[in-house]
């Protein structure tokens, strides 16, 4: 017995998990024949399970040296077991559920999923790596009916007392159906379990004849890649590069490139016809490849896939059941409340605006068609009564009725103060378009001769009755004035923009003063249009109100610049910034970086979904005629406008948030300080809390790269790492590849910067202009989306309109009612957590994510940081002396509080761009 003890080593004997009894069997060989051995006490297996707490490198299971003294002439013959953990779905329709049941049925006469085992090791006779029998799922059939959300397969390897350490795992599904494979745990070789976390679907050998390769939890840097598993690492990224042909299947999972030429569907007419996104004419971002055929009409336009069909990404990207159905009843109710304001306006025309703000208040307490006694009439006439009654019920049968927008939860005329205006300049939806003025008057850099003077309008006698008795000198000297621009990257499109129906725009600059409370104050706004001639005025400064008219006057110029403000927020700062320039660094990563890599450990979390939510916008969205185009000002230049923001403004070496801060004037480098800088701004709650976030994960990202990078050349050598970045930059951002400022990769420092702002713009920068959308803008004063007049001056026609009716005038000129209803119902999905969501200093399988206990070790230490910033966040919205947070009617800021519950919070950081 002691002998069979010494052979096996303590995995398959002492350590199962899997083994409840306080005995075991074991075997040893013996002249070919397997003979049992009992017993090992309970007291003994735990005992050496604590002793192997940390996660350490696979070793053999049997000492070679031993086995060979004791049967010389043959290698050993054991068996280990492994845990198959497969999620099942919670709801299936007859045809998969039809499909389960044959599986079923034929995994008894051997239509099996089949597992075998690789080793790390090359077998010296065959020159291949060490494998396994092939093995099976036992217990497929007998456990086909459980209705659990995840079910534990056992299967058992046979291998040799030579085989090594277990590296790989192939798996075949000989099945007709997919799976969702979400673990395989091996247990019986010495060093305890060998996990192997998979997290992805398998699809069925008859789709996919490829045997799918899953890696163990162990990382390795590629030139440490054991020799058994060197083959299969580059065949698992060739696989998932693909050919770059032919059209990408749903169950394919290959990821490429291409540009953006699936916005428009110009066989349905010219007007719905949008030029390609990316390349030397317009440059932009690259997004997945589908391969779709070219449009009839235009060989360059791809064809689209209208919704509900499904766009193609990868299998693995595509949303997990729990994230569809809270999109997808979010996206129908989203269509119930455009759909059914739609019928209500052809059935009066009178119901097309806002006739005054009860109206919109309306929305909010009992639902515009309940109140106007169409409610019920209307759903008996819609299409899927079922899954409308289903979502009316989950609604609290309040299908129609928005939810109170939290801007109007402390104080419902909050919106209406120029302290609120400045606000939520640095705590609000937008908080990061703010600069220091550094100069006055403002310099345009458009170029004179095609937009006019470059000189503004603003003067000093505009401003200087509102800067506490300083000069505008002093101010500038003593870092009092702040300005929002949207100047340079309107002006362009403005006589476009004027000339749709419906919309009216100027490109607008609007001076902040920055007050001894430390509030900022409006005192200036310039409304700038394009020069109509010699003689025209093209600028205009409207400046704080000295009575009744001049208060409406400057209410419509503050609407206008909050129109300006959410044109540039969801088109550049959100969509841009944070969706599109991100994708390129994730195809890239899925091409470029092993699964078994360590930076692809460190990124997998914060890459999750936004290859799906993209796709999904291309759908919805940013389409033409989507509802980006709707309800936003610049209508189908949206896109256009977003490029022009790429080409001029977007620059990756700026793009984290303590060189952003010092870019826009609002920071000065300072060592002494926290962070490593002075905020000249001190409450400002975007920038302080966001440095905190920024701190902990560039503490996190140093820890990965220190652990295995201890200097330069290892960077440098490694080729996965520097085909990543290159494929990032030359193909994924390919019209600004030769642009000098992108960051070298070549020391760890450079590795920590790049990665930390990745992880940023993933993870809390998307979070702080995201989950506010509805918070702030479901009001639609507070944010109006568009506007559809421009401000009177006296002599113009509207003048007298608006004098007679300024209340009536301010609302014509907010979006109609299906315009903001549509807005709302957008924007309500877009703010909501899904019940799935992992936040920040959370990830999937917190224990088992890599083999390397120091990086398991490091993890934890991580979530506890941001554990203390979530404290730390709550101490600030309860101080008085923090103004722009605390305060009578004033929200707390909490965009950046890394946790949530699920729905509309107006709080919480997830990992990834996942909405």
């Amino acid at each position: 017995m002691e002998l069979g003890r010494e052979i096996m080593g303590s995995g398959l004997i002492e350590r199962s998990t899997f083994l409840g009894s306080s005995k075991v069997h074991t075997f040893y060989q013996k002249t070919n024949q397997f003979f049992w051995v009992n017993s090992v006490s309970q007291k003994r297996r735990v005992g050496l399970r604590r002793k192997a707490v940390g996660v350490k490198p696979v070793v053999a299971a049997i000492s070679e040296n031993l086995v060979r003294a004791v049967v010389p002439e043959k290698a050993v013959k054991y068996k280990v077991r492994g845990v198959v953990t497969v999620r099942n779905k919670n709801k299936e329709d007859l045809t998969e559920t039809l499909f389960k049941h044959f599986d079923a049925f034929t995994d008894k006469i051997g239509r099996n999923v089949v597992l075998e085992l690789v080793s790390t090791e090359i077998d010296p006779k065959t020159k291949a790596p060490k494998k396994s029998n092939q093995a099976v799922l036992k217990d497929w059939s007998e456990k086909s009916n459980l209705k659990t959300e995840r079910v534990n397969y056992i299967t058992e390897f046979t291998v040799d007392s030579n085989f090594g350490n277990p590296g790989a795992i192939t798996v075949s599904n000989k099945h007709q159906k997919e799976f969702f494979l979400e673990s395989i745990t091996i247990e019986g070789f010495a060093s305890g379990p060998v996990h192997f976390p998979c997290n992805s679907w398998v699809q069925s050998s008859k789709d996919h004849p490829a045997k799918r390769i899953f890696f163990s939890n162990q990382p390795y840097l590629p030139s440490e890649t054991p020799s058994g598993l060197r083959a299969l690492r580059e065949q698992e990224l060739k696989d998932l590069r693909g050919d770059g042909q032919g059209v990408r299947k749903l169950s394919d999972r290959v990821y490429d490139f291409d540009v953006y030429n699936d916005l428009g569907n110009p066989d349905k007419g010219v007007d719905l016809a949008r030029p390609t996104l990316g390349g030397q004419k317009i440059p932009y971002p690259r997004r997945c490849r589908t391969g779709r055929l070219p449009t009839d009409t235009d060989m360059h336009a791809e064809s689209r896939v209208e919704k509900p069909l499904p766009m193609y990404v990868p299998r693995d990207e595509q949303f997990e059941e729990s994230k569809m159905n809270s999109f997808s009843n979010g996206r129908l109710k989203g269509t119930l409340h455009n759909l059914l304001p739609s019928i209500m306006a052809n059935i009066s025309a009178n119901n097309h605006d806002f006739k005054g703000f009860s109206d919109i208040d309306s929305l909010y307490s009992e639902g515009l068609l309940l109140k106007l006694g169409l409610e019920d009439d209307l759903l008996k006439k819609l299409p899927l009564p079922k899954v409308v009654g289903k979502i009316q019920q989950s609604s609290q049968g309040n299908l129609l009725k928005y939810k109170t927008p939290k801007i109007l939860s402390k104080d419902r005329f909050a919106w209406l103060r120029d302290d609120e205006f400045g606000r939520q300049a640095i705590a609000g939806v937008n908080p990061v378009t703010i600069e220091r003025l550094e100069v006055f008057p403002p310099v345009s850099k458009l170029d004179p001769q095609i937009y006019g003077p470059q000189e503004s309008a603003l003067k000093e006698e505009h401003i200087l009755g509102h800067l506490n008795g300083m000069t505008v000198q002093q101010a500038l000297d003593e870092n009092k004035l702040y300005i929002v621009d949207y100047h340079d990257i309107y002006l362009p499109f403005i006589d476009r923009i004027n000339s749709l129906d419906g919309r009216k725009a100027y490109a607008t600059r609007t001076v902040f003063f920055l007050s001894p409370l430390g509030t900022l104050k409006p005192v200036a706004i310039e409304l700038s249009l394009p020069l109509a001639g010699p003689t025209s005025r093209s600028k205009r400064v409207v400046t704080p109100p000295v009575d009744a008219t001049t208060s409406w006057i400057w209410q419509l110029a503050k609407a206008h610049v909050c129109s300006n403000d959410a044109g540039v927020h969801q088109l550049v700062n959100h969509w841009l910034r944070t969706h599109a320039t991100m994708e390129p660094f994730i195809l890239a990563a899925h091409r470029q970086l092993s699964g078994m890599h360590p930076i692809f450990k460190l990124l997998d979390p914060h890459m999750r979904y936004t290859l799906e939510i993209n796709a999904l916008a291309r759908q919805n969205l940013i389409n033409a005629d989507g509802v980006i185009e709707a309800c936003f000002t610049p209508g189908r230049y949206c896109m256009e406008m977003s490029a022009a923001a790429y080409k001029d403004f977007w620059r990756f070496d700026l793009e984290g948030l303590p060189a952003d801060l010092i870019r826009r004037g609002i920071a000065v480098p300072d060592p002494s300080q926290p962070h490593g800088l002075k905020l000249l701004i001190k409450d400002y709650p975007y920038a302080s809390d966001g440095l905190m976030i920024w701190s902990a994960i560039e503490n996190w990202v140093q820890t990965n790269v220190t652990r295995y990078y201890p200097d330069s050349a290892q960077v440098c050598n490694d080729k996965e790492l520097q085909a990543w970045y290159a494929e990032s930059i030359n193909v994924g951002h390919a019209d600004l590849r030769h642009e000098a400022w992108w960051p070298t990769l070549a020391t760890p420092d450079d590795l920590t910067s790049i990665l930390t702002t990745i992880i940023w713009l993933g993870s809390a920068q998307h979070a702080a202009l995201n989950f506010g959308q509805y918070p702030y803008g479901g009001y639609v004063p507070n944010r109006p989306p568009l506007m559809r007049r421009l401000i009177p001056e006296e002599g113009d026609p509207e003048y007298k309109s608006f004098v007679a009716d300024p209340q009536k005038y301010f609302l014509l000129s907010l979006p109609s009612l299906l315009q903001a209803t549509k807005y709302m119902a957008v924007v309500d999905t877009l703010s909501t957590h899904a019940p799935d969501e992992e936040y920040i200093g959370e990830r999937n399988h917190p224990s088992i994510w890599t083999g390397d206990a120091e990086m398991v070790e490091g993890f934890f230490g991580f979530a506890a940081e941001i554990g203390r910033v979530e404290k730390e966040i709550e101490k600030r919205n309860s101080d008085p002396t923090l103004r722009n947070r605390c305060g009578a009617g004033v929200l707390p800021y909490e965009l950046l509080a890394p946790s949530s519950e699920p729905g509309v919070t107006c709080r919480g950081v997830p990992n990834s761009v996942s909405i």
